[in-house]
């Protein structure tokens, strides 16, 4: 690791020592491709330590977000018919959906209170509210499932219950962690799409347009629908490139490998820097700008989009995430005129993942 890095490559591996742990930080497209490909097939990320921890004392079971090695594959594999898959998500459609319909009620019911006929608001607590009711509507339903009660899909919980090719203990260990690692890490990307369409209205315009010629064309498949939404999935990841949820994308090397004459050896933690990655005006033109279009244009994005991480160990709840969001984004969009009192950037700061150091305040208006 002594070997001087190449002064004309801004982005080049750089070594971190916090506290007792050392730490290889990359950002180059082409080196993080390097990374996912030396993982293995056991891959392993940082671990959460206090969280294990505190599950191992009181004798609980981990789930897929803690475990490594032969255990975490087995259970993955199996979790991810449910919540990874394209038939898992049809199954799952229709409840997310539900719950981005009723927020919007719940919004034009507080609307409707207010003279002015808007409402200006912190939506930070309800859309924490928000996913936590769209991830229990799709992951519990435990009690109908005891009752016997025919009900069709009942949820990712029910389905794992009547598979049963993972123990009770594992279940319920997998059904907390998705539901704890799934709330805040959905609402944030909300509030910060919202807050960006507020300030950029022509963008906000576009999305509106796009969504109504797709529900035109698609009236009665809402699969369809949403695959017919392209500038929309563009401005999730434009939220995500400028404010990504977790910084960083971690990997321990089980295998030495060598970036632009930099040796690291196995067994080191490397990590990919997502948010100066986003922002580097070296990976995108315009970098601060905030351009759904860009992911539209025939340019190389390959690993430049990371906020879920990638290849086996990406998160598992992925496909919920982008799910919920998309469908929200959806039913605000084609009911109310976002605005916001300032324009100013957001200050961000980092505790548990990326957070506004002060919630903006966003308009809505109905349309």
């Amino acid at each position: 690791m002594k070997t001087p890095l190449p002064p004309y490559n801004q982005l080049s591996p750089c070594r971190e020592k916090l506290g007792t742990h050392n730490s290889v930080n990359i950002m180059l497209p082409q080196d993080v491709a390097r990374l996912f490909q030396s993982e293995g097939i056991f891959p392993r990320r940082m671990t959460m330590e206090a969280w294990s921890k505190h599950r191992e004392l009181r004798n609980h079971k981990q789930g897929v977000f803690l475990l490594n090695g032969e255990a975490w594959r087995s259970d993955r594999i199996i979790l991810n018919k449910e919540v990874l898959s394209l038939a898992g998500v049809k199954k799952f459609l229709p409840f997310l959906d539900e719950a981005a319909a009723d927020f919007v009620t719940f919004m034009k019911k507080r609307m409707s209170k207010n003279t002015r006929g808007s409402l200006t608001v912190d939506l930070y607590a309800d859309l924490f509210r928000f996913t936590l009711e769209a991830d229990r509507c799709i992951q519990n339903i435990y009690q109908e499932y005891c009752l016997g009660q025919e009900r069709g899909y009942s949820g990712i919980m029910a389905e794992l219950l009547l598979q049963a090719e993972l123990p009770l203990d594992s279940i319920k260990a997998n059904i907390t962690e998705l539901m704890a690692g799934g709330v805040d890490t959905t609402a944030m990307p909300l509030l910060f799409t919202l807050f960006e369409l507020a300030r950029n209205p022509s963008v906000q315009r576009e999305l509106r347009e796009e969504i109504r010629k797709a529900e035109a064309q698609n009236p009665n498949d809402l699969n369809q629908l949403l695959n017919s939404l392209p500038l929309l999935k563009g401005a999730i990841k434009e939220t995500l490139r400028l404010y990504p949820v977790g910084i960083t994308v971690q990997r321990h090397l089980i295998k030495d490998i060598v970036l632009h004459n930099y040796h690291i050896p196995a067994g080191t933690l490397v990590q990919v820097g997502l948010y100066p990655m986003g922002r580097s005006p070296l990976l995108f033109q315009d970098a601060l700008r905030y351009d759904p279009a860009r992911w539209l244009k025939r340019e190389d994005t390959n690993f430049k989009a990371l906020a879920f991480g990638f290849g086996s160990r990406q998160c598992i709840g992925r496909r919920i995430a982008e799910t919920e969001i998309t469908l929200f984004l959806m039913h605000m969009l084609k009911n109310f005129q976002i605005d916001t009192v300032s324009k100013d950037d957001i200050k961000t700061v980092f505790g548990f993942i990326l957070m506004p150091e002060k919630p903006p305040l966003l308009t809505f208006r109905p349309i």
